[in-house]
């Protein structure tokens, strides 16, 4: 139906957009991986900003932690008007011991732990009209470049974290395997994956059209992302680059035929930020919350079962 006159509904997204400049978003990420593969680094490196420092081991005698600690650090960041409160979660400890039975419970915990908070302020007759949301918006989860397969601890960990938390999987360190090993490792971690039915981040939909398609099958084809961080600048013909010193010469963190780390940047930054948290609220989210409600009624109800 056409109007008659000029209504103005038209500037909703301009009210929206105005609102969203002026409140800022969340943005909460979970790194979990072993020690020494530049997780710290890798994220420092996505956001080119110094956030988070080192908290693993410095040299291999150091005593290894005896549980997976957890440690949030926060930033509020600013580009072109748009603010973002960055919390990036750091584990350090986890995969440090000889028996790694259980190692990812801590990180399990803490992913529930911030749906429960969010469903408690949710749930609050005195509730606030925005609720700080702690919520884990993506796990990157860091694989040891061995080149061969993923460890089972690897599979495990990742059966448990896919079902509380958007993951997506990097190859850590990339530039320590040739162009034609990294090639096979990808190959044989998408086996891996879909032979145990592990489902990375993201996801298909119903709603996707042509073009949402192409991009999940653009992202799927690079997955896992081999990547290469560095917080270092190099001078090379004239010009500065990011990237690691290697005796045969230097490593562009940002060309794409050294590594994946732009198209990883892009996709966490540019085409997926916001669908990362919007697919943390509507499926993470709402199955916890779905699960809560089910075992309190269950609480309420006994069964009459016998247990």
């Amino acid at each position: 139906m056409n109007l008659n006159n000029y209504v103005g509904f038209d500037t909703v997204t301009h009210q929206i957009e105005r609102k969203f400049l002026k409140r800022g978003f969340n943005f909460n990420v979970i790194l979990v991986g072993e020690t020494g593969l530049g997780k710290s680094t890798m994220v420092n490196t996505i956001f080119s900003a110094h956030l988070i420092d080192s908290k693993g081991r410095k040299t291999a005698a150091e005593t290894p932690r005896k549980t997976v600690e957890i440690t949030p650090v926060s930033h509020l960041v600013e580009e072109n008007g748009v603010k973002m409160r960055l919390t990036i979660v750091d584990t350090p400890g986890y995969a440090d011991q000889v028996n790694n039975d259980q190692c990812w419970q801590p990180i399990i915990k803490y992913i529930t732990d911030q749906h429960r908070a969010y469903l408690e302020r949710e749930s609050s007759p005195s509730r606030d009209r925005l609720i700080p949301d702690t919520r884990v918006h993506c796990c990157l989860f860091f694989i040891s470049p061995s080149g061969h397969s993923l460890k089972p601890l690897d599979i495990e960990v990742l059966r448990h974290l896919t079902q509380v938390v958007n993951v997506v999987p990097v190859i850590a360190k990339a530039d320590s395997l040739t162009p034609e090993e990294r090639i096979g490792f990808k190959r044989r971690i998408k086996e891996e994956l879909a032979f145990h039915r592990i489902s990375v981040y993201p996801y298909a939909s119903e709603e996707d059209d042509e073009s949402d398609k192409t991009l999940l099958q653009t992202v799927k084809d690079l997955t896992p992302f081999s990547v290469v961080g560095s917080e270092n600048t190099f001078m090379v013909d004239g010009q500065p680059i990011r990237g690691r010193h290697h005796r045969w010469g230097i490593i562009n963190v940002e060309d794409e035929t050294h590594c994946d780390f732009i198209h990883l940047r892009n996709f966490l930054t540019r085409t997926h930020l916001h669908d990362l948290v919007e697919t943390t609220a509507h499926m993470h989210y709402e199955t916890f919350r779905y699960q809560s409600k089910k075992r309190k009624r269950l609480g309420e109800f006994p069964s009459p079962l016998p247990s």
